[in-house]
C-alpha cells in the first residue's frame, strides 16, 4: 500500500476525469500540501496519475511518455510495454509505485509487478485513500447524474475526510 496520496479516475458519458490530492507526507509529517500528481501527455490526449515517491514519479512519467511516443499514442501498447520494462529493468524494478493512465477510450492501472488492469466499471483508484475514493465514486456513479469531473471532485473530498494521508487540495484534469 502506498501512503501519502490518492489518485482517482472516473469515466462517464464519453468523458474521463482524473484527480489527485496535494499532500506529500514523510512518516507522520506533512511536507507539502499542494503537490500536483496528475499529468497530461500527448498534447492533452492522455492523462496520468501517480502514487509513490516523487523521484519515482518523474522517472515513470518520463518512461511512460516515451512509450506513448514510441507507439504513436496507443495507450494499451504503451501501458503494456511500460509494465514489461518496469518489471524487468534492474533500476525500474526497485520503484515502489503505481500509475493510472487514461485516454477517451481506455483506463489502466499499471504496477511494477507487471499488472496492466482495466476496470470493469470505468473507475480506478490507487494510493492510501484509493479504497475510500473508489467506494465514493462508485456510489456517486450509481446514484447521481453527476459528470465524471464532479464525481472525482466529490469522491476525493470524501476520501480526504477519511484518509490521513489524503488532503482536500484536489487537482483535476479531464478529457472529452
Amino acid at each position: 500500500m502506498f501512503h501519502s496520496t490518492t489518485i482517482l479516475c472516473v469515466r462517464r458519458d464519453g468523458k474521463v476525469a482524473i484527480a489527485g490530492d496535494g499532500q506529500v507526507s514523510f512518516n507522520n509529517t506533512v511536507l507539502k500540501q499542494t503537490a500536483n500528481k496528475i499529468r497530461t501527455m500527448r498534447d492533452g490526449r492522455v492523462l496520468a496519475g501517480f502514487a509513490g515517491s516523487s523521484a519515482d514519479a518523474f522517472t515513470l512519467f518520463e518512461r511512460f511518455e516515451a512509450k506513448l511516443e514510441e507507439h504513436r499514442g496507443a495507450l494499451t501498447r504503451a501501458s503494456v510495454e511500460l509494465a514489461k520494462d518496469w518489471r524487468t529493468d534492474r533500476a525500474l524494478r526497485r520503484l515502489e509505485a503505481m500509475m493510472i493512465v487514461a485516454d477517451l477510450e481506455k483506463t489502466f492501472t499499471i504496477s511494477g509487478t507487471g499488472d496492466v488492469l482495466e476496470p470493469d466499471d470505468g473507475v480506478s483508484a490507487i494510493g492510501s485513500g484509493g479504497p475510500y475514493a473508489l467506494a465514493a465514486a462508485r456510489a456517486l456513479l450509481k446514484h447521481t447524474n453527476l459528470d465524471a469531473r464532479k464525481i472525482v471532485e466529490e469522491a476525493m473530498n470524501i476520501a480526504s475526510g477519511i484518509c490521513i494521508y489524503t488532503n482536500d487540495r484536489i487537482h483535476v484534469e479531464g478529457l472529452g
